[in-house]
């Protein structure tokens, strides 16, 4: 009934470790030191972003007949999960905090690095092969948020442990490879 919400939910989590956008949550954190606005432009950028890679996704399923969807589907998610493998780095221009207040800075930072993202890019697939669309949205945002909060709020811990987060993307890149596989296969179709 919600399989949507939860799938959504776990692959937008998973992917998010150690991804670009967590690490800007961090470098967030550290310059305006103050998590509610950070928190609450995170999840604003989330909500836009993704509620109109979800859309795209679903207008494209439209498009497609179902036997040629699941090859898409399936084809993404393999790609998606080459590019899990690749680890995220953040150039010194991305890094830059406009000197707004932290809600508008993170808003706006977020949004632009969210576009082209993996995450991003997982929520279209999604959107492909799931509905209803308000799940998607819904679950890939609470993904983002459940890998991001933490990153604001426990920074500095965080941070002395990124070695850690970077072996993520391999589980990721494993559930990513699977999900494609398995949409190749027809299963869950």
């Amino acid at each position: 009934m919600l399989e949507a919400l939860s799938i959504s939910t776990g692959v937008v989590a998973i992917a998010e470790m150690g991804d670009k956008t967590q690490l800007l949550s961090l470098i967030l954190a550290a310059r305006f030191r103050r998590p509610l606005p950070i928190v609450a432009g995170i999840f604003v950028a989330t909500i836009l972003n993704h509620f109109a890679a979800a859309w795209v996704g679903q207008q494209v399923a439209a498009w497609i007949s179902p036997e040629i969807l699941r090859w898409v589907i399936g084809l993404g998610f393999l790609a998606i999960a080459v590019w899990a493998l690749i680890p995220d780095e953040m150039s010194e221009d991305e890094a830059q905090v406009q000197p707004y207040g932290a809600f508008v800075a993170t808003l706006v930072a977020f949004f632009i690095a969210e576009m082209g993202d993996k995450t991003q890019v997982a929520t279209v697939a999604l959107a492909l092969k799931y509905q209803p669309l308000w799940q998607v949205v819904l679950g890939t945002t609470i993904g983002m948020m459940l890998a991001n909060v933490p990153a604001v709020y426990l920074g500095q811990w965080i941070s002395t442990r990124m070695h850690w987060l970077r072996r993520v993307r391999f589980i990721a890149a494993f559930l990513f490879a699977l999900i494609g596989v398995l949409a190749m296969l027809g299963v869950g179709a």
